[in-house]
């Protein structure tokens, strides 16, 4: 049986819905034992919250270890790259939190790091200090690269909107871990210890889940409960290795 790596918004839930089909989906994976993560950009909230989250949607049975978060992922990155390094952060509690768990210190003295994700009290004065920071030598790291995030109401701004105001002041791009990364895929196998041929990924765009997947060697799965219809694929270059209205119809034992 294949390692099942799944989005979240869009295949298991829209907004405060469960979408039908994704409870049963989730216990099959844990009756099956089947080694599995839900992946997500979201860098704000921790797998506690998601885990959370997810209770009172109706899912139970599920730990902190079944998630991985853009944070994450970013700290996993940032700590192969160098330990025990500074960063200057623009973001919340939850990506702060992961670059201490692999030891990073949070600093405003020559920072090796100016890492970026969604942060709702962005200023002036973060925008200030992060273009200084990166214009005397630090490396420039966002941890994905959504520019808005669909919520009640409308749309908001995301990480990508405040990377752009960065990367505008300072003429530098900005190294992007979570999707569609395949970087975000790989790290993802790694911490169920598989290889990327022997995972699925499953989402809902083509243009992140998708195409992050099938880059960093996985079968891929698209379900058209959330961004992506099924007129929409033949837009794309590249096509998916499955298709299926929802979760609830996929059998991880036969894939």
């Amino acid at each position: 049986m294949k390692a099942i790596i799944s989005d979240m918004d869009g295949v298991i839930y829209r907004g405060k819905q469960l979408i039908p089909g994704a409870n049963e989906f989730v216990q099959r994976l844990l009756a099956e034992k089947a080694p599995f993560l839900f992946l997500t950009n979201n860098a704000e909230q921790t797998p506690l919250d998601l885990k959370l989250k997810l209770e009172y949607l109706g899912i139970q049975g599920l730990t902190e270890d079944n998630f991985i978060t853009s944070a994450m992922a970013t700290a996993m990155f940032l700590k192969q790259q160098k330990e025990r390094a500074t960063a200057y952060v623009v973001g919340g509690g939850g990506l702060i939190n992961e670059l201490y768990n692999v030891g990073f210190s949070i600093s405003e003295s020559r920072p090796d790091y100016v890492v970026v994700a969604k942060s709702s009290g962005f200023s002036f004065e973060q925008l200030k200090k992060a273009v200084r920071f990166i214009d005397a030598g630090a490396k420039f790291i966002g941890t994905n690269p959504d520019m808005i995030d669909p919520v009640e109401g409308g749309n908001e701004p995301a990480a990508g909107t405040i990377l752009a105001a960065i990367s505008a002041a300072t003429g530098k791009k900005p190294y992007i871990v979570g999707k569609p990364n395949a970087l975000m895929m790989t790290l993802a196998t790694r911490k169920l210890g598989v290889h990327p041929e022997d995972a699925v990924m499953v989402g809902d765009r083509m243009d992140t889940d998708i195409v992050g997947g099938m880059e960093a060697g996985m079968t891929t799965a698209l379900v058209l409960s959330g961004v992506t219809t099924k007129a929409m694929i033949d837009d794309f270059p590249y096509k998916p290795d499955h298709v299926f209205d929802h979760v609830g119809q996929i059998d991880p034992a036969q894939l």
